[in-house]
């Protein structure tokens, strides 16, 4: 059974689990979606969500604990939201920790403070139909290269990528009741598993 992973270590944890599960009972597929917070808990998944939050904290708690070592060597599908997008990206402005997973270099805060956050409908490369976005102190992709595929932008800023088997989106999908982005991850988490 395939088992998908939400990081525990801060954040929309709860959402991001109850909206994975809702996106894996909407594609009727059996999976396990469990909190996980070690590197061997990490190890054992196909899959892991990396919610919003602190993402130097995050950044930092991952490293400390080895769990950047065990998504690397198990080859593991990551989605990163807010915080999550961040710790993708293999540059960013300010010094922490990053995972690096997607080439791109990304804007801590770019869209202001906690109260500058709104929502607005998107078009994402990925959907026919707007996707409603939910933008809290969120960060944009400044420079995205090579075999990195640009999903949507805001005001020329992107707010969505994808890299091989990982995703990262400047906004919230788990504040919303739509699952097309957790669908879309579990996808490639099933794609990278057969």
């Amino acid at each position: 059974m395939m088992k998908i992973g939400i990081l525990d270590l801060q954040g929309d944890v709860s959402e991001h689990q109850v909206m994975t599960e809702k996106a894996v009972s909407k594609m009727n597929i059996k999976a396990d979606v469990l909190k996980v917070k070690t590197a061997s808990e990490v190890a054992e998944c196909d899959g892991l969500v990396i919610s919003g939050g602190e993402s130097t904290v995050i950044g930092r708690l991952i490293k400390e604990n080895s769990i950047d070592t065990a998504i690397k060597e198990n080859h593991i599908p990551v989605m990163g939201t807010c915080a999550g997008m961040v710790l993708l990206g293999q540059q960013t402005d300010y010094e922490q920790p990053l995972l690096g997973l997607i080439p791109m270099k990304v804007k801590r805060n770019g869209f202001g403070r906690q109260k500058l956050s709104f929502e607005a409908e998107l078009k994402l490369e990925t959907f026919d139909d707007p996707y409603p976005g939910v933008f809290i102190r969120a960060p944009y992709a400044l420079d995205v290269k090579d075999e990195a595929v640009v999903l949507g932008q805001i005001h020329d800023k992107i707010i969505a990528v994808a890299c091989e088997s990982h995703i990262a989106t400047a906004f919230h999908p788990e504040l919303t009741g739509d699952t097309r982005i957790h669908e879309y991850f579990i996808k490639e988490v099933l794609n990278c598993v057969e």
